[in-house]
């Protein structure tokens, strides 16, 4: 009992640290756009740019300053109270950032959400006293004057705040830099990726404190801590000459999809069905920081996805060396030591791989009431994620979501492969898209996420069916999710 109630904790922890990540994370994803556009008129035509331009020049400060901070505050004032909220995060942010003389990403983050919580319990206090025919008049001065307060508050109490706490940071990444402790990073940067806490990690942390960098240097080496892909290649490539089963087959169209497409996610099942791996992952993250430090490379704006063609060209030219050199570096100690481990524990890989095979053959046939050809090509899956919803479901399905952390990159690339077995298995009127756990707002019928990111979805859309997968890319579940399908289809089950 001790050990349930342990582990029932450890997980509900994990959940809330995965929560509030993503909730960090969730400002700043959607504005990623930004970030580039900021990043391609930064390395365009500042004095030190590809093609110098003094006029086009003038554009790189305002955006930082103000754009970037705005649209931040507007999104999570948006996630807290929709668009009054963002309107009111707007403005109070405003107040940090011509309280402070340095990019206020970090007040945006802040402020903006907790202006937009205000503004909802303000409007709380007297909803449904108002006289009909006022409401917009209260609503509007309501957000009006609560956002000139907060933005005077933002001004004098959390500008200096947050100004004081951004520069104790900087000077502690400063140490960290100049003692050449950095790489120790990855002992906690590495981990916490897999754990599927890289977008709170990289956009929730790293971004605002590598923008305040890039303002005073023009580059940050922040930008490629979590974002070098070399760590993950290593571990795939090591599953493709040592692997075992479908982690072995599937490895090689995972190096395209982590190290060309930059989706980080497609490499942490790997990681997961063998826990040691996470070594592997230290070291070759702890080897690309080094090489990063050595040569005092960075990047220009924060490389999203983590792809190395983004990665290539948010580098300053001068730069490419280094980066190349980090990336090679960080694939190539991950490797070895994912070999290592691999090729120690083969023998009981093939032997549990066997036994596993029969498992998630015997329990989908039995699920479909039939056999399948899809299934028998299949070894060693890893099947034990649970599925509330192992049985056939009572409610009809035609709205699949996949959700992940971010709902850009692993969701996406589940609900590619499961549109494409739909369409497959002729069944039609199914509709399958991706979102953010966030988003899920209980009209999904069947709702499909990585199984450390179920728990979270269950609690967004109670109401659905939910399905655990431990592998976005190949998991047997998909073809149980077709079978249903099918199986509705026949039946001439209609909403």
């Amino acid at each position: 009992m001790t050990t349930t109630s342990a582990d029932t904790k450890r997980t509900g922890t994990r959940v809330h640290v995965q929560r509030f990540g993503t909730f960090l994370s969730g400002m700043v994803m959607p504005n990623i756009p930004a970030f580039i556009a900021w990043g391609l008129i930064t390395a365009l035509f500042i004095p030190t740019g590809w093609t110098p331009n003094e006029t086009f020049a003038t554009l790189v400060d305002p955006m930082i300053i103000y754009m970037l901070p705005l649209l931040i505050a507007n999104t999570g004032g948006r996630m807290i109270y929709d668009t009054r909220g963002g309107v009111v995060a707007t403005i109070a942010t405003m107040g940090v950032i011509v309280g402070s003389s340095i990019p206020m990403f970090i007040g945006a983050m802040i402020v903006g959400p907790l202006s937009a919580y205000i503004l909802k319990k303000v409007d709380s206090m007297w909803e449904g006293k108002i006289k009909a025919g006022f409401e917009m008049l209260v609503n509007n001065f309501t957000a009006g004057i609560l956002g000139a307060i907060l933005a005077l508050g933002a001004f004098v109490g959390i500008a200096p705040l947050v100004t004081g706490l951004s520069n104790v940071l900087e000077i502690g990444v400063d140490f960290l830099i100049a003692n050449g402790l950095l790489p120790l990073a990855s002992i906690l940067i590495e981990p916490g990726k897999i754990l599927f806490l890289n977008n709170a990690i990289n956009h929730g942390v790293l971004t605002p404190l590598g923008v305040q960098q890039v303002s005073d240097t023009g580059k940050s080496i922040l930008f490629l801590l979590e974002a070098n892909p070399g760590p993950g290649l290593g571990i795939l490539l090591a599953f493709t000459f040592f692997g075992v089963g479908i982690a072995r087959a599937s490895a090689p169209g995972a190096i395209v999809i982590q190290f060309l497409g930059g989706i980080h996610e497609i490499y942490f099942p790997y990681v997961l069905m063998k826990p040691m791996l996470i070594l592997a992952a230290i070291g070759g993250g702890m080897t690309g920081v080094t090489i990063n430090v050595a040569f005092a490379t960075g990047l220009r704006a924060p490389a999203s996805p983590g792809s190395i063609f983004a990665v290539l060209f948010q580098a300053p030219p001068e730069n490419y060396l280094g980066v190349i050199l980090s990336v090679i570096g960080a694939a190539a100690v991950s490797f070895l030591i994912a070999a290592v481990i691999l090729r120690a524990s083969r023998k009981r890989d093939l032997a549990a791989g066997d036994l596993d095979l029969a498992a998630a053959v015997a329990k989908t046939e039995a699920n479909k009431g039939k056999s399948s050809s899809v299934l028998g090509g299949l070894v060693g899956s890893n099947t034990t994620a649970a599925a509330a919803g192992d049985t056939a479901p009572t409610q009809d399905l035609r709205n699949i979501v996949f959700a992940c952390d971010a709902g850009m990159g692993s969701s996406a690339m589940g609900a590619s492969v499961l549109r494409n077995k739909i369409k497959k298995a002729g069944v039609e009127g199914i509709t399958v898209t991706n979102q953010a756990i966030a988003n899920l707002d209980g009209s999904a019928d069947l709702v499909i996420t990585h199984q450390d990111l179920t728990d979270r979805a269950r609690a967004k859309s109670p109401g659905s069916v939910h399905v655990s997968v431990d592998n976005f890319m190949n998991s047997p579940k998909y073809d149980e999710v077709v079978g249903m399908l099918e199986h509705q289809t026949n039946e001439g089950v209609s909403k």
